[in-house]
């Protein structure tokens, strides 16, 4: 069973939301949010990305720049930017993409729901990551950022969530990128007693986006519980923010690869040794996308070619071993390209979905990259499998957008 509270929100002022809400800490670099916070003091990075706050030298894990995230989540509270909700809600948080809504509840998840697997991973994280996320949760004593959970549907929390958006939204924006982003507060107690039954019927929430910030947050509140001599259970810090979808709702788009290099190959020698593992078929100059599980797309020297797995190359049993990452990193990055680690070679990079497949060409058009393979897109069961079966997925899988807005709401650890 799925254990989740409801919380006293720390929110904008509608007069202000679209000033201080921000895009994810980690999906743009230090110089973009300087250059996205510009003139504006209200901006959300000058808690989630403090270091634009000093001159560009500075390094952003400085002790000094996860002073000034607090300092200035201070600031914002006593500005009366951020302003916290008087009683414990719940809320829907929707977004809504390419003429697509999906409707998400914003809770408090368990830290011990996350230690004991009742939520789902499927990615591994690196410790770097999560220390850095730790020490940005322990001194601002909150969840700044939410993490992104999906949920197996559910008829009757779908019911409350529609019953929800009739009324009028508390925030309604589209942001720069053209994601609209609506906010509603559920003030009812019957439906906030209704949701925290339901979600106790549920077995596992399962993350979709936010290994690290899910980690840091859990790890945080669990030392939180060791350092209080009279810690009882039900303290703030028990819990971590969590937007959570219903699977139903959500798509995973594609994450595609580009090495620097053939390996010392000319494209001969390379189309001779996929055709061990693959049928190929050659699609002309521009580099089109993959038709179905299996099929690849690979473009090189200004020419794109599609490449159908042969039986034998997957496993449809298998959680792992019917993934298109695993083929393709088994029969062509690490036997035929040479790169073994994902995680660590430094000739691969990865370009998520959402940029196109002409950022692929682009960069191997100029020069840049070699070679350039798209992948189909993981299906949510396919990830839901593989969290099941205790599995990992293999680096740089799954891409989910639209991206939660930072800065709706905050939960503060007390």
């Amino acid at each position: 069973m799925a254990i989740i509270k409801p919380f006293k929100g720390v929110r904008p002022p509608k007069s202000i939301v679209k000033e201080v809400v921000s895009r994810p800490y980690d999906v743009l670099s230090s110089l973009e949010a300087r250059l996205e916070a510009e003139g504006n003091e209200k901006s959300l990075y000058r808690i989630i990305k403090p270091e634009i706050d000093f001159p560009e030298m500075i390094d952003e894990h400085h002790p000094d720049v996860y002073k000034r995230a607090v300092d200035n989540f201070n600031k914002f509270q006593e500005n009366g930017w951020l302003v916290q909700d008087p009683d414990e809600y719940y809320y829907v948080y929707a977004q809504t993409m390419n003429g697509k809504t999906q409707y998400g509840l914003v809770v408090c998840s368990h830290v011990e729901d996350y230690m004991n697997d009742k939520i789902k991973k499927h990615e591994l994280t690196r410790r770097d990551k999560e220390e850095d996320r730790m020490k940005h949760v322990r001194i601002n004593n909150a969840n700044i950022e939410p993490v992104f959970f999906a949920y197996p549907d559910n008829e009757e929390l779908d019911a409350i969530v529609q019953k929800t958006i009739a009324m009028p939204s508390e925030y309604d924006f589209v942001a720069i990128d053209g994601v609209g982003h609506h906010f509603w507060v559920i003030r009812e107690k019957k439906d906030i007693e209704r949701i925290t039954e339901i979600f106790a019927m549920i077995p596992n929430l399962y993350i979709a986006d936010g290994h690290h910030r899910s980690a840091a947050a859990a790890l945080v509140g669990a030392e939180k519980a060791k350092q209080n001599s009279n810690h009882k259970g039900d303290e703030e810090y028990n819990y971590f923010m969590a937007v959570c979808f219903p699977d139903n709702q959500l798509n995973i788009i594609d994450y595609n690869r580009l090495v620097k290099d053939l390996n010392g190959l000319t494209i001969a020698e390379l189309l001779e040794k996929l055709e061990k593992h693959f049928i190929i078929e050659s699609k002309g100059g521009d580099i089109t996308a993959p038709t179905g599980l299996h099929n690849f797309s690979i473009y090189v020297d200004e020419k794109c070619y599609s490449l159908t797995a042969k039986e034998g190359t997957y496993d449809d049993n298998d959680p792992i071993g019917v993934l298109d990452v695993t083929i393709s990193s088994k029969y062509i990055l690490d036997e035929i390209l040479g790169i073994k680690d994902l995680r660590s070679d430094k000739r691969i990079d990865f370009v998520g979905g959402i940029r196109g497949l002409g950022e692929l060409k682009k960069r191997v058009d100029s020069g840049e990259m070699q070679f350039a393979l798209a992948l189909y897109p993981v299906t949510m069961k396919q990830l839901m499998d593989i969290a099941d079966s205790g599995n990992i997925m293999p680096p740089k899988t799954t891409w989910f957008e639209p991206k939660l807005r930072s800065g709706l709401v905050i939960h503060k650890l007390d």
